[in-house]
C-alpha cells in the first residue's frame, strides 16, 4: 500500500494520490466489515480459498509493476497530465490492491479479534469501532505520505534519471 501510494504521488501528483489512499482505505473497510461479520473466516478454514485469493492478489500487483515498468513517462510529464487522469480507475486500483491483499485479511483476523472483549454483548459492533480507527488512523498516516511525495517530487522532478528510477524502483 505504502509504495503503491507513493509510487502514484510521485508519478501522478497529488490527486491521484489521495485517489489511492482513499481506494486502500476502502478496500480496508471492506476487510472490517468481512472479518467483523465472519465472512473472512473462510480464508483461514480453506486452504484452497487463502491460496486463490493470494495468486490473484500476487498477479494483480505483478500487473501493476510490470505497467510502471512499462511506463515512459518521467515524474514531470506525468505532472502535466495530472488534469486527464482517471481518478476512479486509480481509486479502484487502490480498493483491488487491499482487497486482494491476504496479509490485510490475515492482520484482521488474527491480530485485530485479540482487541475486542469475548464478552462484549455485540463483539461484531465492538471490531467495527476497532476497524474503523485502525481505518480512519491509517487513512490520515496515508494522507501524509502523499503530502512527503508530493514535497519529495518538487525536487525530485529536476533529475529525469531521478524520476525513471523511482518509477522503476515502485515497478519493481
Amino acid at each position: 500500500d505504502t509504495m503503491y501510494i507513493l509510487g502514484r504521488s510521485l508519478a501522478q501528483g497529488r490527486r491521484s494520490g489521495f485517489a489511492s489512499v482513499f481506494g486502500i482505505s476502502t478496500g480496508c473497510l471492506v476487510h472490517t466489515i468481512a472479518a467483523a461479520f465472519g465472512l473472512s473466516a473462510i480464508l483461514l478454514a480453506s486452504a484452497t480459498a487463502f491460496a486463490l485469493v493470494k495468486l490473484v492478489g500476487a498477479a494483480y500487483l505483478i500487473y501493476l509493476g510490470i505497467q510502471m515498468l512499462r511506463s515512459k513517462t518521467s515524474l514531470e510529464a506525468g505532472l502535466m497530465v495530472d488534469q486527464k487522469l482517471d481518478y476512479s480507475a486509480i481509486f479502484r486500483q487502490g480498493v483491488l490492491t487491499n482487497v486482494l491483499n491476504p496479509k490485510v485479511a490475515l492482520f484482521f483476523l488474527a491480530l485485530m479479534p485479540q482487541f475486542v472483549d469475548k464478552n462484549n454483548e455485540d463483539p461484531a459492533l465492538a471490531f467495527l469501532v476497532l476497524g474503523l480507527t485502525f481505518v480512519t488512523m491509517g487513512t490520515l498516516w496515508c494522507c501524509c505520505l502523499v503530502h512527503f511525495a508530493t514535497f519529495l517530487n518538487s525536487r525530485i522532478r529536476q533529475s529525469p534519471r531521478a524520476s525513471t528510477w523511482i518509477s522503476r524502483g515502485t515497478g519493481f
